[in-house]
């Protein structure tokens, strides 16, 4: 087994894919690391032959690395989805959002709605024009890079800020101490679920032991991980 596998992975499952790698080091003595991006963001580096052992990303993503030849077949596993969530200032009362009117109508009187330019963001914009928020809110609405710089943005602005991301980004910036709460997740019949699956790299140096942790991130011993950081 290489003595070190080099993962890149979507951001918003940072949390459980940490720890398992984590676990994978404990147990076989093999280092791995870790780069976090949006889903876009590894669809330009994986596309540009940018050398790496295992990825993590939405199975769209994974299509197009399949179509490529850049991830090895047979080798993808589920790792779990992730669901959106509403967030605002730890100190501001939750909103209701409880149903998509209600949702609506808490969005249409928000000082600021954040979002990220990540899958989810994509999904945000989109919602916010069928919705018909995308024009009221004009220039309150506030497009950042990432998921984390989400939270931070709504905890910067304070009450009245409303950010949409994904849950499990949500509960990782609050174990590091952003002023931010999960007011609710999006209401059912607006909520979108994204799914993220482990797969070995076609460049991989070392396929085994890159298959070895991909198993492991789609392990059921994994799953119960993931779903403790929002990931189900």
């Amino acid at each position: 087994m290489s003595n070190e596998l080099k993962v890149l992975s979507a951001g918003a499952v940072k949390s459980g894919v940490s720890q398992v790698a984590q676990e994978f080091e404990r147990t076989t003595g093999t280092k791995v690391s870790i780069e976090f991006n949006t889903a876009p963001e590894l669809r330009k580096r994986i596309a540009a032959g940018e050398a790496a052992d295992v990825v993590v990303a939405p199975p769209a993503a994974m299509d197009e690395f399949q179509k490529q030849g850049r991830i090895v077949p047979g080798s993808r596993g589920f790792v779990g989805r992730s669901r959106m969530g509403v967030v605002v200032h730890a100190d501001a009362p939750a909103p209701d959002v409880s149903n998509a009117v209600a949702f609506t109508k808490a969005l249409a009187a928000a000082s600021a709605v954040v979002h990220n330019k990540a899958s989810s963001g994509i999904y945000s914009a989109t919602l916010l024009e069928k919705l018909g928020l995308k024009e009221k809110l004009g220039a309150r609405i506030v497009v950042v890079d990432t998921g984390g710089a989400v939270m931070k943005t709504v905890a910067e602005k304070g009450a009245g800020a409303i950010g949409l991301a994904q849950i499990s980004e949500v509960m990782v910036m609050i174990d590091k101490g952003c002023k931010v709460k999960l007011a609710a997740p999006l209401p059912g019949e607006i909520q979108n679920e994204t799914s993220y699956e482990a797969a070995v790299t076609a460049a991989s140096a070392s396929p085994e032991a890159a298959k070895k942790l991909a198993a492991s991130l789609a392990s059921d011993a994994a799953k119960k991980v993931f779903a403790a950081t929002g990931i189900s």
